[in-house]
């Protein structure tokens, strides 16, 4: 990867952190492409079964680099949105941990995660409005999904910031954690959802996300197209084997 975008994997988790902290961990064009290419790479590899994204420095990150946006660097890849990430998450289950700011383009990476762990001192907000701007990468798209629509009302045309705590409330955030443990806590979390088959959490994922559109005819055919192949999986017959003869399970991703 590139300096600015540091992957590290261990215990079946990639973490991947964002490294521009004298920027707030502002997302520039090599930052997108450092994300869009751990992910093209990560998605592909039988020892990660889930992710983690945080920032450096004490930040997740303060969203769009605007100064790079001045001079055309527009944090943009090609079938992968803003930051590399945002209209097209990977398929397998990612944690953010947020530290500090999670502001504008930095929210709407964390709308891009399946999970939230923040610190109790982290602020979340949408204030492209204050800008002259949009929350065009999934804020306005995602937040009423994940929040009530008054409340996501309020966050996107007041661009204010707001407390872990709020979120939490509101079950936006999964945990909170003492200030300077957001990642430990991410990987904790993260640790346990890999600690599971591949295969199952590839497909739960796919079915969650998906079925927000299913019409209820489609409903059990669409989830079935996902998941049948799973039961039919070396991992499935390893699961019950493991279970009959009281041990661990060990996946192939199979």
């Amino acid at each position: 990867m590139s300096d600015e975008v540091l992957v590290e994997v261990a215990d079946g988790v990639a973490v991947i952190t964002i490294n521009r902290p004298q920027a707030r961990n502002a997302v520039n064009g090599a930052v997108a492409r450092g994300i869009a290419g751990a992910l093209d790479e990560l998605d592909a590899r039988a020892d990660v079964s889930a992710y983690v994204l945080t920032g450096a420095g004490g930040y997740f990150s303060a969203g769009m680099d605007l100064k790079g946006f001045l001079t055309g660097d527009f944090p943009h890849v090609e079938g992968r949105g803003f930051g590399g990430i945002t209209e097209a998450p990977p398929r397998k289950p990612l944690v953010a941990a947020v530290e500090g700011y999670a502001l504008a383009g930095g929210f709407e990476l964390v709308l891009s995660c399946d999970v939230v762990v923040a610190s109790a001192e982290a602020k979340f907000g949408l204030p492209e409005p204050k800008r002259g701007l949009v929350a065009g990468a999934g804020g306005v798209i995602r937040l009423p999904r994940r929040i009530p629509y008054h409340v996501a009302m309020e966050m996107a045309l007041t661009g204010d910031h707001y407390p872990a705590s709020r979120l939490y409330e509101l079950g936006l955030v999964n945990r909170i954690t003492e200030p300077g443990q957001a990642l430990e806590g991410a990987l904790e979390l993260a640790r346990k959802i890999a600690a599971n088959a591949p295969l199952a959490l590839a497909a739960t994922k796919k079915v969650i996300v998906e079925s927000q559109d299913w019409t209820l005819d489609e409903m059990f055919k669409k989830q079935g197209a996902i998941i049948n192949p799973v039961f039919g999986s070396k991992d499935a017959m390893e699961g019950a084997a493991a279970f009959a003869e009281k041990r661990a399970p060990v996946w192939k991703g199979e």
